[in-house]
């Protein structure tokens, strides 16, 4: 018997029409996890890294995660795989809700996508019911238009859709994919658009056996209380609507500059009242009593789901007027796009109009005033008319086409796409290997485990630590203790502390764990819901698997180092991995790339950022070594440890 997971995947070809449920390899589990690692492992079996992803062959996997549908909480956060044609790497995004754990009750551990559908199609799954159906009814409908619609068609309020809107229909590379207002992007809604796939409804009352219920359930409530009552454990913004913080620190997006002193109270008292007049309610995902999103009801448009509680740095790229936000945020989610690349794109036009480099020819009919403007780029690019056939490519892709010194233009992506990660006066040097080297493509990438800053004192520091319960060595407490302010802290420890945030992240997007009770809100007070001491247990009494601490580590870092390899094996080198040109004022150059090297030793990978022999065996990737050399990617000279 298995247990947690449901031992079979959904294999569709919407080429062919094929429709195949597959029994999975068991071992697999104990390698990968499930979620993102094992997607991860089947993109690499079953995609050459010369398939284009545009090719049929590209897959679009849609994975629950290993202990979605348990009593754990907060297990609710679906991954989405594929290879994204802006960067040509693996896309990895993630949206919560209730898709996930519904698809394992139906059956099923993945969705794995192949093909394209010659005319638009939706996938209904029901348990052991699955079809292709038509879906030329569903043509230009919004995301959330489509998942009311085909619960009304399917005549059933508890089915579960995700659905792309015009954006995806049209190939957008920013096109996103939406499930209950929590939406998938990075790359992602692109392919299913590619694929011709409108939707995805799922329906699902199988049960999901545990190993250990009882043992299970008794943790697991000790976990809904402390993401209920603990302050540490969860957003911490949900506690205050004061948004001066990032204002004032922080430059988002394609901004070159802070809002230094825009935040007053009259602004937010205004903010405030107005969220609070428009929310039509604060919802949750599945099995979590957080309730994150904030719904809003705007006057002429269709309503709207975003997290973080409506801070204003989090919806199209830090607006200043949430009034403005309001009114175009619903109509971009209706659309699929990603509301964190998607207005850098549009900036980055206008920065090229006031250049020069674009005129007022290449924006036939634009208004003159800004929300005007924002408007009418949206539904070029959404629509791929004219300059919006462009800048639907991305920013860099974009640059390349228009030429002429747009080129410069270029300077908040990293690998080729658009970052929105907050941009610091001087470099911070977790800050900078966390950028650099991630290849999820997300702000999340960038925060985590550990603090971003020390406490002023050390007396409130050895306070902090008290509570501590998630680092994985006591040696994290150290230094942490001993980091006082204007300090830099060891390259050891800086590249100690990235491989430690990185591991929870891809624990978390193997688990389906949402990163607010875990790798994403550590550093906000230290205590946490799940974390490497906790989840062996956890995991062992969900799956029967016996877990070690250890035994989480190589699987942390197995998942990432085969996600690297993938990404080597279609070109990635030392050369790409650099963060936004701009995201510091004060950059160093020789300090940096010295900073690089160490972690690469660190990682054991070889100056060119390829995953040597020695590293990939150590994680029982010998496979993987085999194929790098086999294509001449990892010289035979690194068969000879150092």
């Amino acid at each position: 018997m298995r247990y947690a997971e449901t031992g079979f995947n959904l294999e569709i070809d919407l080429t062919r029409g094929s429709i195949e449920k597959v029994a999975t390899d068991p071992d697999l589990t104990g390698l990968h996890l499930g979620g993102q690692g094992s997607a991860a492992k089947m993109l690499w079996e079953r995609v050459p890294p010369e398939t284009d992803p545009f090719s049929p062959d590209n897959l679009l996997i849609f994975s629950a995660g290993l202990l979605h549908g348990t009593p754990c909480p907060a297990a609710n956060r679906t991954a989405v795989n594929t290879f994204s044609p802006q960067t040509n790497l693996m896309s990895h995004s993630l949206f919560g809700g209730f898709f996930g754990p519904e698809l394992k009750h139906a059956g099923y551990d993945k969705i794995v996508i192949r093909g394209k559908a010659p005319d638009l199609v939706y996938l209904y799954i029901n348990n052991d019911t699955v079809e292709i159906r038509d879906a030329a009814h569903l043509a230009g409908k919004g995301t959330t238009e489509t998942g009311d619609f085909l619960k009304k068609e399917l005549n059933d309020q508890k089915v579960q859709v995700v659905a792309i809107g015009l954006a995806g229909e049209n190939r957008v590379f920013m096109a996103s994919m939406d499930h209950n207002h929590a939406s998938a992007a990075r790359g992602v809604g692109v392919i299913m658009g590619d694929k011709k796939l409108k939707a995805i409804a799922v329906r699902g009352t199988k049960d999901i056996n545990i190993a250990r219920p009882a043992e299970l359930f008794e943790i697991t409530q000790a976990l809904h209380k402390k993401i209920g009552e603990s302050d540490g454990c969860g957003d911490s913004m949900v506690v205050t609507d004061n948004d001066s913080f990032h204002h004032d620190n922080f430059s988002w997006g394609n901004a070159r500059t802070r809002i230094k002193g825009y935040w007053t109270e009259e602004v937010e008292a205004r903010w405030t009242k107005m969220r609070d007049d428009h929310m039509d309610r604060r919802t949750g995902c599945y099995n979590c009593s957080l309730k994150c999103r904030t719904v809003i009801s705007w006057p002429g448009r269709q309503k709207f789901g975003y997290k973080c509680f409506g801070a204003a740095t989090y919806h199209m790229a830090s607006f200043q007027e949430r009034d403005f936000s309001y009114d175009i945020l619903g109509v971009a989610q209706e659309y699929g796009v990603d509301s964190y690349a998607t207005p850098q794109v549009m900036a980055f036009a206008l920065e090229l109009l006031e250049a020069g480099i674009l005129t007022d020819k290449d924006f036939p009919g634009m208004p003159p005033d800004s929300p005007g403007r924002f408007f009418y780029l949206l539904e070029k690019i959404v629509r791929r008319e004219g300059i919006g056939d462009i800048l639907a490519n991305g920013v860099s892709r974009a640059a390349e086409m228009i030429g002429n010194g747009a080129e410069k233009y270029d300077h908040n992506t990293t690998k080729k796409f658009e970052q929105v990660p907050i941009k610091l006066g001087k470099v911070n040097p977790a800050f900078f290997l966390m950028i650099a080297t991630g290849e999820k493509m997300n702000i999340t990438q960038i925060e985590g485990s550990f603090p971003q800053d020390p406490l002023p004192t050390r007396e409130e520091r050895e306070e902090y630590v008290k509570q501590w319960d998630a680092v994985p060595n006591e040696k994290f407490k150290e230094y942490f203790l001993n980091w006082e302010k204007r300090h830099e802290i060891s390259d050891q420890a800086v590249c100690e502390i990235v491989e430690w945030n990185e591991a929870m992240h891809y624990l978390d997007d193997s688990l389906g764990i949402c990163g607010f009770v875990s790798s994403f809100r550590g550093q906000f007070g230290g205590d946490i819901a799940y974390h490497m001491n906790n989840l062996p247990e956890i995991i062992s009494l969900a799956t029967g698997m016996e877990m070690s601490k250890e035994d989480l580590w190589t699987v942390s870092q197995r998942n990432r180092t085969l996600v690297r390899a993938l990404n080597v094996r279609r070109g990635l080198r030392r050369k790409d991995e650099r963060p936004p040109e701009d995201h510091w004022a004060v950059r160093d150059e020789e300090t940096e790339q010295a900073l690089l090297s160490k972690y690469y030793k660190y990682k054991g990978w070889n100056e060119d950022a390829i995953p040597t022999r020695q590293a990939l065996e150590k994680l029982g990737l010998d496979y993987v070594a085999d194929d790098l050399e086999q294509r001449g990617i990892l010289p035979v000279e690194e068969l000879v440890p150092a």
